[in-house]
């Protein structure tokens, strides 16, 4: 009976220690923007990860490059400095060129439309292949914002492109391609730096979504802001597959589990965030411009002409835009 009891006692002690000698992990979230999905994304994670995991996952929070510059923390995923970074799908084709599918034009009739795709079962499968050979999973994938231009002198038509130095979110042919042929010289610049050069006129304009343009006072610099048509931010959470197989399977499972409840978020609260940001930008005297029915079709036609192109010579590209264009068709209301 007494050795039973030490047993009993010995164990009792392990269970009452393990926890603090259990091996705590440190999870570092980075994004480049602010007040946006991907900071709730973020706060969401801390706050399910840490208490589910019993405190063995600390989660740091990193918005507004404090981490460094896109590029910068793309590298730090592959290499497993920093756990998961929130970006747009272009600074990922450089790693895997499939990641370009995401900048084609009109395949989504909205941001609701998108996200059904991309929680799609079977195209969640496709997608967590991606850049598996770079060390980085997307963990998520979601349709953030309308894809918009901001411009010195506002875009009302495409031939107001011509002349125009703007930049884009990526240096892929898909990114570049469209706008040269409106007579655009466009440039791949890390989020950090247009508002800078916009400031100083190193350029004339800036892509990106809708609601960076207003969360970072962009109205500041210019008012005129258009909507490219059938055009959407797709934000990629690429998390660290060396992270991810170091914290065991348990650990694992939490991370991916408080994950999908946060997506439900890209239904509720980014849809609501959207339409806060164009009241933000129209109150501070910002407007919100549509391009001529006309326009909206060529440009969306143009981009697909691009994209055929480009696809033509990349057989494992193509497979995924038509897997991702069949999945849009089934989810399309």
């Amino acid at each position: 009976m007494k050795a039973l009891a030490a047993i009993t006692a010995c164990a009792l002690g392990s269970s009452l220690i393990s926890p603090v000698w259990a091996q705590q992990y440190t999870m570092k979230l980075s994004a480049p923007t602010v007040n946006d999905m991907n900071v709730e994304y973020m706060k969401a994670m801390k706050a399910g990860i840490e208490p589910r995991s019993n405190g063995r996952i600390k989660v740091e929070v990193y918005p507004a490059n404090q981490l460094g510059q896109i590029p910068r923390t793309v590298e730090g995923v592959a290499l497993g400095t920093i756990e998961m970074t929130l970006v747009a799908s272009g600074f990922f084709i450089g790693i895997d060129p499939r990641y370009l599918v995401f900048d084609a034009a009109g395949l989504f009739d909205d941001m609701d439309h998108g996200n059904r795709v991309f929680q799609d079962p079977a195209i969640r499968k496709r997608l967590s292949a991606f850049s598996a050979d770079k060390g980085i999973e997307p963990l998520i994938v979601y349709s953030a914002n309308p894809n918009m231009v901001l411009s010195h002198k506002p875009i009302r038509s495409l031939a107001d492109f011509k002349g125009q130095k703007i930049r884009v979110p990526g240096a892929a042919p898909l990114h570049v391609q469209p706008f040269q042929a409106f007579g655009t010289s466009a440039v791949s610049m890390p989020l950090g730096e247009v508002l800078p050069s916009m400031q100083n006129r190193t350029i004339d304009g800036a892509v990106a979504g809708l609601t960076v343009f207003p969360g970072f006072k962009y109205y500041d610099v210019a008012k005129g802001m258009t909507y490219l048509p059938g055009s959407y931010l797709i934000l990629v959470g690429g998390v660290s597959r060396a992270f991810m197989k170091n914290i065991g399977p348990e650990l694992e499972g939490i991370v991916r589990s408080v994950s999908r409840d946060t997506e439900k978020l890209f239904f509720t609260w980014l849809p609501e965030d959207v339409e806060r940001a164009k009241k933000t930008w129209t109150t501070n005297g910002g407007e919100l411009i549509n391009l001529p029915p006309a326009d909206q079709k060529r440009f969306v036609d143009d981009v697909n002409k691009v994209t055929e192109s480009i696809l033509a010579g990349q057989p494992q590209v193509k497979a995924e835009y038509d897997a991702l264009r069949a999945a849009a068709q089934k989810h399309r209301k």
